[in-house]
């Protein structure tokens, strides 16, 4: 499928109700448990939503429009959530990835791309040069990776659990 703006929105904008329906009201050991050394909880996946809200997509798409790929973006750190989100409840972040998602969307809309917009040329730190739909098909599969993240680790607490049956639940990897 190539990239067309209105299906990515579609998703895009069902991100926070999807988390909200799926975590809120959840026992903590549901949300704040990951699956070991260097893994994200649901909890650090929504903090780390939120910074890409604050620090990478739009910021991006902005820099593309006033840097081209002259200017390299600047590197995103995946793991300030860990800082960010220290003492907040699930509830307020989940208010400001919806809150921070809608502005971006908005903002998205207000900027009106056309076809041509999205063979715009920037410069990632790592990876070189990318264009701006590739950008904006990133933030769409990035949600669904990171949806995808969340459904696994709460698997992944089951994982004993289901005895037997482990075999037939591939999300819960070969025993």
């Amino acid at each position: 499928m190539d990239f067309q703006l209105l299906q990515a929105i579609q998703v895009l904008e069902r991100t926070p109700s999807v988390l909200r329906s799926l975590l809120t009201g959840l026992d903590q050991d549901w949300t704040t448990l990951d699956t070991g050394p260097q893994t994200f909880s649901p909890f650090d996946v929504v903090g780390h939503l939120i910074q890409g809200e604050r620090t990478d997509w739009m910021q991006r798409l902005e820099h593309v429009f006033t840097h081209a790929d002259r200017v390299p973006f600047v590197p995103f750190d995946r793991f300030a959530m860990y800082s960010a989100s220290r003492g907040r409840t699930l509830g307020e972040l989940l208010d400001e990835f919806e809150r921070l998602r809608r502005q971006n969307l908005a903002a998205l809309r207000q900027r009106q791309l056309s076809a041509a917009d999205f063979a715009r040329r920037g410069a990632h730190p790592e990876l070189g040069a990318v264009t701006v739909g590739q950008l904006l098909a990133t933030w769409v599969v990035h949600d669904l990776n990171h949806l995808g993240q969340i459904a696994r680790t709460m698997a992944f607490q089951y994982r004993d659990a289901v005895g037997p049956w482990r075999p037939y639940l591939g999300i819960l990897g070969k025993p």
